[in-house]
């Protein structure tokens, strides 16, 4: 009898935990596929049946004409915004209702980790935006640009130095380099070259702190999302606590000995001392970025939102820290996505390089922040990188205050969204939307021409997110891949080898958005 009714009460538990969840929206009227326990939606890609990008994709094409549909991320319930004018209303105008994230570290066990601008919440969250929005400025991208082009010309020189007319390359493995060097002079004041000296330890533990493959980890994430309450009672961490107590010291020590000395550098952790200080200093009339730049919201100059007085050095900390995360990972990308199109558009390759070497000859051999950003069909092309191959394939919002989705068509009902409850941006979806991009899977940036963007419909095209909380750093990002393109293209042709994958299969093996097999490329030197 005992046994019985253990057997009922756990039957009945899995079911209320992890089965009638998946059945939320269907009970609210609203399209969604058929999750599978415990797993929800996520179940292809746990058993390496279908990619993170294929997998955000066909829940994005689940209802063609409705305006959102249900997506289950293990069993929490997330709405997937489909329809660009509802992107806008619910993170721009009624940004108030939808301020945080979800929770990705518990604070108690990854205190610096809970720190950064992409964890924080609610008024904490816009202290500091408010704080940091003027370290990401084009003024200050140009502050910091003679060393990050000193990266890429160094990174692509070591290919130069090789005595071939051409050779294979695994992108992925230099690109990661690359972004780490960057990050390393950029971030955490140090100087590293990774081509020559693979083995150094800032770029060891870089691949240890963002490596997401692997049965363990996905396990261990799993968990995070279905029982987050163990997490917390345990004080679990995502992530080693070696590899935290690393970065912090290389902060806490460089934070000290410039202060103590007296040096100044162009780099971010003086900028973020600079704000510490209260000092800014900016530039009128600066070239933007590019296409992509996400702009910064008036949303935070209301009067209520005060900048921090202080910066800690673990404030610094943390923020360094997800700097080095997002651009380690996503920059490098980005940029092994778009060297494969290039290597197949030989075309767009040749009419990318006949402009970057016109620039080179115009500024006598110096590329300049003004003249790499001047450079209209370069910009064309990374865009198009962003549109096709988003980087992060979609972004999450929570709601802070109750709020409603009127219904707008006679089939729908209106939406209601309690506190907690998640809605998701799918960038991967609407960069492939027929519907806004014309045959989404060509590669063409002549959809970013000045003939042409206008006619993108707004909020289609989000790469780094949509309103106040979009990505501070994409003006860094834009600049850290433009500035090695140009380098690279400057010196090689990309072209494919027996290794290249044509058409490019995307990873089923990994929770990270990236290619199955590698970016294999031939590097074929131009003599000049």
């Amino acid at each position: 009898m005992i046994w019985l009714l253990v057997t009922v009460a756990l039957a009945l538990f899995i079911w209320v935990k992890f089965i009638r969840p998946l059945n939320h929206f269907t009970r609210l009227g609203v399209p969604q596929s058929k999750p599978w326990p415990f797993f929800g939606d996520q179940w292809p890609m746990m058993f390496r049946w279908m990619s993170v990008g294929d997998m955000a994709l066909k829940i994005y094409n689940l209802a063609d004409k409705c305006r959102y549909v249900g997506f289950y991320q293990f069993t929490t319930p997330a709405l997937i915004l489909k329809d660009p004018e509802l992107i806008k209303q619910l993170t721009v105008k009624d940004f108030d209702h939808f301020t945080d994230h979800r929770a990705f570290v518990d604070p108690d066990a990854d205190p610096i980790w809970a720190g950064n601008l992409l964890s924080l919440k609610g008024e904490r969250w816009k202290e500091m935006r408010s704080t940091l929005s003027g370290t990401f400025t084009s003024s200050k991208m140009k502050h910091m640009f003679h060393t990050i082009n000193d990266t890429a010309s160094n990174f692509v020189q070591y290919f130069v130095d090789q005595d071939k007319d051409s050779f294979e390359v695994e992108l992925k493995d230099a690109f990661t380099k690359y972004t780490n060097d960057v990050i390393a002079s950029v971030a955490f004041g140090i100087k590293v070259d990774s081509m020559s000296e693979p083995d150094n330890i800032f770029y060891s533990m870089g691949k240890r702190f963002t490596i997401f493959s692997g049965f363990l980890i996905k396990i261990k994430m799993s968990l995070l999302f279905i029982m987050p309450a163990i997490y917390k009672f345990f004080k679990i961490s995502i992530f080693d606590q070696s590899l935290v107590a690393y970065f912090r010291s290389i902060i806490h020590e460089t934070v000290h000995t410039r202060l103590e000395k007296g040096i100044v550098r162009k780099d971010m952790i003086n900028l973020l001392l600079e704000t510490r200080k209260g000092i800014f200093h900016e530039e009128e009339n600066v070239t933007e970025t590019g296409y992509a730049t996400v702009k910064e919201s008036t949303y935070l100059d209301k009067p209520k939102f005060k900048q921090l007085k202080f910066l800690t050095d673990d404030d610094i900390t943390s923020q360094a820290l997800i700097f080095f995360f997002a651009g380690f990972e996503t920059i490098s990308t980005a940029l092994c996505f778009g060297s494969y199109e290039l290597a197949v558009n030989r075309d767009i390759q040749a009419k990318l390089r006949e402009e970057i070497l016109q620039t080179h000859k115009e500024n006598n051999g110096v590329v300049s922040y003004e003249s790499l950003f001047k450079m209209k069909y370069l910009d064309n092309v990374f865009s198009e990188i962003l549109r096709k191959w988003p980087p992060v394939v979609m972004m999450d919002r929570v709601c802070t205050k109750p709020y409603t989705i009127n219904a707008k068509y006679p089939d729908e009902k209106p939406f209601v969204l309690k506190v907690g409850d998640t809605f998701i941006l799918p960038m991967y979806g609407l960069h492939r939307d027929p519907k806004y991009f014309p045959n989404p899977e060509k590669f063409d940036p002549e959809r970013f021409s000045d003939e042409e963007k206008d006619k993108i419909v707004p909020y289609s095209y989000i790469p780094f997110g949509s309103g106040p909380r979009n990505c501070i750093g994409s003006r860094f990002a834009i600049l850290e891949a433009k500035v090695l393109l140009y380098h690279l293209l400057l010196h090689f042709e990309i072209v494919p080898t027996k290794k290249t994958i044509i058409p490019l299969r995307l990873s089923k093996s990994s929770m990270q958005h990236t290619a199955e097999g590698g970016y294999w490329v031939g590097l074929k030197r131009i003599r000049q």
